[in-house]
């Protein structure tokens, strides 16, 4: 893997540590169980789903500038299991007051998804699930305690076993494997084919980037994906029919 990180991602991670934190107090989530909502997409016949309201980013082109209220219920209706939203401002064009809005307006567990680098950055905003990205978290076993500690349900996001590894020695219990190399920004289905395998059975996986076809689907759930992270193929039409398209798969 390239070890280098993408220009994209250096001013990513540069706009974290430069980013203004919360006002202080200490986020108390009461949050919905992610667990339990992924346990009833399989007993309905749908393939668990996280569905992301992104309204732009380094890798795609243009920008979407719906109403993300709007758009995550839509994902719901559509058979989502769960959304993440975009609180990354300068380059995804998110942020934690759309979070707000979408978790006030729809049931389902909502993730947070940033760049968060250490304790001060999950004071933010509340959410169901934080992510963690295990590149970029020296310490991940205390921030992945210092989440828990506010209520949050963690997905530590990984791109190598031996990042999967720290995640599970981490306490994990949501691994992401993303598809997608944040040093070159390719994307390649492989990845999660070769990690899944050393991931323990007690670990709910989470395959992330490049599902953009229902064969996409079949693949990764062939190789043990629990559920599905779906951000650019949902918002790139009509995305009530796109997250039906995913979340209504046969094997």
């Amino acid at each position: 893997m390239n070890t280098e990180l993408a220009p994209e991602v250096r001013s990513i991670l540069q706009a974290a540590r430069e980013r203004g934190r919360g006002d202080g107090r200490q986020v108390d989530v009461d949050a919905r169980s992610l667990s339990a909502t992924f346990a009833s997409s399989e007993a309905d016949g749908r393939v668990p789903l996280i569905a992301e309201v992104k309204p732009t980013s380094p890798t795609t082109d243009g920008r979407r500038d719906d109403d993300p209220v709007a758009l995550a219920e839509e994902m719901v209706a559509g058979g989502a299991a769960a959304l993440s939203v975009l609180t990354e401002p300068d380059h995804f064009g998110g942020s934690p007051e759309t979070l707000e809005r979408v978790r006030a307006a729809v049931d389902v567990p909502v993730l947070r998804k940033d760049f968060v680098l250490d304790e001060a950055g999950l004071d933010v905003v509340a959410a169901d699930v934080v992510l963690l990205i295990a590149r970029f978290v020296d310490d991940l076993a205390p921030l992945v305690t210092a989440a828990r500690d506010r209520g949050f349900q963690v997905l530590v996001e990984t791109h190598t076993r031996a990042e999967l590894e720290r995640a599970v020695a981490a306490g994990a219990e949501f691994v992401g494997v993303n598809n997608r190399d944040l040093g070159a920004l390719e994307v390649d289905l492989s990845t999660f084919e070769s990690v899944a395998p050393a991931a323990p059975e007690s670990v709910t996986l989470i395959a992330e980037s490049g599902v953009t076809a229902v064969d996409d689907v079949r693949r990764m759930r062939a190789a043990g994906a629990d559920a599905l992270l779906v951000g650019s193929a949902i918002m790139d039409g009509n995305v009530r029919e796109n997250t039906h398209r995913f979340t209504h798969v046969r094997d």
